[in-house]
This record gives structure tokens, sequence and C-alpha cells, in this order.
């Protein structure tokens, strides 16, 4: 999910061996990924002392630089050390976003492939406050989600959300939060910046992993504790149709982890039960494995 930190948020960034305060400049109008788009990065989250799942995001982002011919040039172990050094330079009580990224300078013969020895790296920390328990509302987005074929859908590529961009501008212009996207076959996705699911008769669904959208850490460590603790979450084709007939939604991101929805287009949502059993069950775990 992309966001803006505010002129007042900490904001440090580690960047050829050495940590940079705010905004420093990194790429330049020759830069590779300037113009051709070959960025990728990852969203972890700091908070209460500590950092849920922040190895899988660090092995993530290596998967995506390589998805996009890039060459990473540090390891998932070298990045979580950087990020807790880099956390000790924060004094607040804020919780902290930490985006790992990288990048190419050049590209291969022709321009168009990036050039994988140059890629570079850089990892960013801001503080930004986490919002789960605001609610969203939902309506049907006119654009869909790309197929593996015409796009890199396994990487978190940066060339991928302008096409979330749009999915938000269009949505909040027809006085909505976030959009419902669909993949190309019409079957329902994700959210413009999250994954969703849906819980009818006290089983939460969410749309299986067909490679059209990122399968987030967040909503596999959900759906995995909710079937440690019995509860019968499920992986599956689903349409428009069965969102609209659901008796909850909510949807879940490492941004801010469980968030609730409560409309979808004419349809209305109570806050139901689930999403709260997902938060408490996600905090109880975060609390006794991430210290």
């Amino acid at each position: 999910m992309a966001v803006d930190t505010s002129p007042s948020s900490e904001t440090w960034t580690h960047v050829d061996g050495e940590w940079l305060p705010g905004n420093p400049p990194l790429i330049g109008p020759t830069s590779h990924a300037m113009w051709l788009a070959s960025t990728v990065f990852d969203g972890a989250r700091f908070f209460e002392g500590m950092a849920p799942d922040l190895d899988e995001h660090c092995k993530r982002i290596n998967r995506s630089a390589r998805a996009l011919g890039l060459e990473p040039t540090h390891t998932p172990e070298e990045i979580e050390a950087l990020v807790w050094e880099g956390l000790k330079r924060f004094k607040g009580a804020e919780a902290v976003y930490i985006k790992p990224m990288y990048w190419a300078e050049h590209g291969l013969a022709g321009l168009v492939p990036p050039d994988p020895a140059s890629t570079r790296f850089a990892l960013c920390l801001f503080e930004t406050p986490m919002r789960s328990t605001v609610p969203v509302r939902l309506t049907l987005s006119p654009f869909r989600r790309p197929s593996p074929e015409v796009a890199m859908t396994h990487a978190k590529a940066g060339s991928l959300y302008p096409n979330s961009g749009r999915m938000m501008l269009e949505a909040r212009a027809r006085g909505f939060d976030n959009a419902l996207a669909c993949d190309m076959n019409g079957n329902v996705a994700e959210t413009a910046s999250a994954n969703i699911f849906l819980v009818k008769d006290g089983i939460p669904m969410t749309p299986a992993d067909n490679g059209c959208f990122l399968a987030g850490i967040t909503r596999r460590r959900i759906l995995k504790l909710f079937r440690e603790n019995g509860i019968p979450a499920e992986e599956r084709t689903l349409t428009v149709k069965d969102f609209m007939e659901a008796d909850e939604l909510f949807m879940t991101g490492n941004y801010n982890k469980v968030v609730p929805v409560t409309r979808l287009d004419d349809r209305d949502y109570d806050l139901g039960p689930m999403a709260k059993k997902a938060m408490a069950l996600y905090m109880d775990w975060a609390r006794a494995n991430c210290k």
C-alpha cells in the first residue's frame, strides 16, 4: 500500500552504508527505475516493540527483485538486521512502516531490461499510525487485476500500483473509500490496497491465490491462526455475488492488519465478530512470538 509521510513524521533511510534523515534524493533522470519502472518494495510494521513476520517480508523483497530481473544485494537476514538497527533511532511510541526497496540504475542492451549488476538497495523507516479500527466502504471497480501473462503479479513491483491508484481514485470520486477488484475472469481478487475476506454462516473465506494478485503475508497469517483455533477458513474462487450475499467483510494487509468493511456498493454490513476475532488472534500471536 503506497503512503505519504507528513513533514513531521520521523524518517530514516539506509542507503550505500549510511543512515540518512528525511527523504534523500536517490534516483536521477537517467536511472532505469525512473523511466522504465524497475522498482520493487516490501512493507512490514513495527509497533508495541515488535515487528510481526519481519523475516517473511525480508525474504519476499528478494523474491520480488529476482522476479523483476534484479539481483538482490542483501540477504534477508542482513535486511532484518538493518531494520532492527534503524529502529533504535526512533524515540517515540508511534508505529513505524518498514520499507526495503530495490531498483535498477541501468539497462541491458536496448535499455528496456534492467541490468541486474546495477541493482541498488535502500531501506526506509518512517512513523505512521495504524488505523485498524477505522472501517471502510467499498465499491466494485470497473478496472481489473492483470493476469500473470501480462504483468509481474508475483512481485511487489511499483509498476503494478498505478492500476491500484486509478481504482481508488475512481472509487473515491463516487463517495467510497476503496475498491473491490476482480481478476480477468470476473472473480473477486482483492481490493485496491489489501486482501479481502468474506464471512458466510460463520465461515471466513478469501479468494484463492490464482496468481493475479499478491496473496499477502498477513492474509496467510490470519488463515493459519483461524485454522489453528478451530475456525475452518477457506480459500476458494469467489464471485461478486458471494460478497454481496456475505454476512461480514474485512480486509487484511500489513499496513493496518485487519480492517472491517461496512459497505459494498448499496449493501451495508454490520461490524461483525470475525474481523474482531481475526485481529485478536493476530495480536495475541504477535505479542507471544514477536517481541
